[in-house]
């Protein structure tokens, strides 16, 4: 039997946002599984949706660059929230962002690449490593371009020119006028940052997401009839994926309309057809579980140890 132990319950009750008591019971479920314990909750109507900002983030910078029609993001890891606060870690992430403009979404090719300063970027990693004292790794990257229009970028709470724990690049294809093509971008890349959506279009969806949301579904309203449950499982699915597409989702400078309603309005202001080409957002860390450590504890065995 796993041993649910009380930070297990904490974890789950910070993504779930459910009772204490609910949270151990899922865990004991489904034998200490975290994400089974988060659709266990579901099943049961007492959470709601995971999201991906729900799990603890690593450490570090998120780096943007732009040049002409394209852009790109890059994480690069450390330790501690202190390094993200260190000059030469801001511009060894600055540097590896403009490399990366030219090297492409590949890692190991950015960080074969060459670095401005000399060797490679691989060699302006180990060199930092070695100056600050604390590991340090270019997580991801990738790249954004439209044949004519424009990509903008937007960093919410950014500790420097385009550095923050949270990044965004968005593309949009028009002929129009650029100035205004490219403020109607940043308020797009301003909305990706607060409500996160998982893909451009229903189509981006990846099928095991959609299955799993029918699954829960289904599992919520068992015992009704089979035309019943299919239905029921079609609207809830149109309304998730409503909630969670780009172009769906209600625009957080105007909530009366739709992100592609947004667009299709602002093609008059811009003077021709626009086409929201695609975004990437980068959050600090997402997807990667690091320790948590209790600090005073830490202090206290120090102290009983000396």
């Amino acid at each position: 039997m796993a041993n649910i132990t009380a930070a297990l319950v904490k974890e789950l009750r910070e993504k779930s946002g459910a009772g204490m008591l609910d949270c151990k019971n899922a865990l004991t479920e489904t034998g200490g599984d975290v994400e089974a314990a988060i659709d266990w909750l579901r099943m049961k109507g007492l959470a709601r949706a995971a999201k991906k900002s729900g799990r603890v983030a690593a450490e570090g910078l998120v780096a943007l660059a732009l040049a002409g029609n394209k852009g790109v993001a890059v994480e690069v890891n450390a330790e501690t929230d202190f390094v993200a606060r260190n000059d030469q870690f801001q511009a060894l992430a600055r540097t590896i962002a403009q490399v990366a403009l030219g090297a492409g979404s590949d890692v190991e090719a950015i960080k074969a690449a060459a670095y401005p300063q000399g060797g490679t970027v691989a060699d302006a990693i180990a060199s930092a490593i070695a100056t600050i004292g604390e590991n340090m790794t270019l997580r991801r990257a990738e790249l954004l371009s439209v044949n004519d229009g424009v990509v903008a970028s937007y960093v919410h709470n950014a500790t420097a020119d385009g550095l923050g724990r949270i990044g965004v690049l968005v593309a949009l294809e028009s002929t129009g006028n650029k100035d205004e093509l490219t403020a109607l971008a940043r308020q797009i890349a301003m909305h990706v940052a607060a409500a996160n959506p998982i893909a451009l279009d229903a189509a981006g969806v990846p099928a095991e997401t959609i299955a799993r949301e029918k699954a829960i579904l289904l599992e919520k309203n068992a015992g009704k009839p089979e035309h019943v449950l299919e239905k029921i499982a079609e609207n809830g699915l149109k309304s998730y994926l409503k909630e969670v597409t780009l172009v769906d989702q209600l625009f957080i400078h105007d909530s009366s309309k739709s992100v592609a309603q947004a667009v299709k309005e602002a093609e008059g202001k811009v003077g021709a057809p626009i086409k929201l080409v695609g975004f990437i957002r980068y959050g600090l860390g997402d997807g990667i579980e690091k320790e948590e450590t209790d600090f005073a504890s830490e202090v206290a065995a120090a102290a009983g140890a000396a």
